[in-house]
């Protein structure tokens, strides 16, 4: 059986690239971007609505989108500090 060098590297890197990890877990980033685009909204709203070029619902909706986006942030940043604890309070 002959394989040539550039054969067998041509295979390598193909059967790399197949059983390479997939990246599966949650899109944090994601999750960012569009808490920052729900903030920017809520801000954007209400400037509109104090300057009269929004109405009251769009703007008690935007508030409330806010609020749920801060809350979750809160909560996963409280749990994120539980679980830094927890490690921290692991023996070694």
């Amino acid at each position: 059986m002959d394989i040539r060098s550039s054969t067998a590297a041509q295979l390598y890197t193909r059967s790399k690239e197949l059983t390479a990890p997939k990246h599966e877990g949650p899109d944090i980033a994601g999750a960012a971007r569009s808490f920052a685009e729900t903030l920017q909204n809520g801000e954007a709203v209400t400037q509109a609505a104090m300057t009269g070029g929004a109405d009251p619902h769009a703007l008690v909706e935007a508030l409330a989108q806010t609020e749920l986006a801060v809350e979750t942030a809160v909560t996963v940043r409280n749990k994120v500090v539980e679980a830094y604890q927890e490690i921290l309070r692991m023996p070694v």
